[in-house]
């Protein structure tokens, strides 16, 4: 090998290697004070109970150029669980519910995103709840990108889906006298992500 080819091999190499590894994305933290991560149930068929989960952190890789190349990473903390009234909390806290002495974090990670235009899509991925995980999948809307007034790279996400509470174990409920059900099995979850890039 030549002078000039030594000098321009570890050039070509890393330009290989450049192409073989997909880039990642900037890398975001999820900023709790400007995120929400709420639900709703149905009670007794007629009314709907809502809450939301307090305490909680992530995150994540975007890139709006390569949208698949996401990843997303989260822990709630189970015990952060809101409704309104402490002595419901404290049921849902007990072991008819999350049973947050045993199962203190509910976790989830993502397995692939699929964006169908620049603002919409599809985000999959693994939720660990009171012991048992499940694949979910999210409807994802991309709210923008922006740079707040500090300096900071922001970017915002909203994202709904539903699930089965009796598939992740959580089986406690009453049939009321006319056949229905005390309180519903599927759970509509609602969330409204801001993250930080980090520097």
């Amino acid at each position: 090998m030549n002078k000039s080819m030594r000098r321009l091999f570890p050039v070509l190499l890393a330009g290989l290697l450049a192409m073989a590894v997909p880039a990642l994305g900037a890398q975001y933290d999820i900023d709790a004070a400007h995120s929400a991560i709420s639900f709703k149930i149905k009670h007794l068929g007629i009314s709907n109970v809502k809450g939301t989960f307090d305490d909680f952190a992530g995150s994540f890789t975007f890139d709006a150029a390569a949208p698949a190349a996401a990843t997303v990473e989260a822990v709630i903390q189970a015990a952060s669980i809101s409704t309104g009234n402490e002595k419901r909390d404290e049921h849902l806290r007990a072991a008819d519910f999350f049973d947050v002495a045993q199962f203190p974090t509910i976790t989830f990670k993502s397995t692939g995103l699929t964006m169908s235009t620049a603002s919409e899509g599809v985000l999959t991925g693994t939720l660990t709840m009171h012991g048992v995980s499940k694949d979910v999948t999210l409807a994802l809307e991309f709210n923008g990108a922006v740079t707040d007034p500090w300096g900071n790279g922001k970017v915002g996400f909203s994202a709904t889906g539903k699930l089965d509470r009796q598939e992740f174990g959580l089986t406690y409920g009453k049939v009321m006298e006319g056949g229905g059900l005390m309180l519903g099995n599927d759970v509509e979850i609602s969330l409204e992500i801001e993250g930080t890039e980090k520097k």
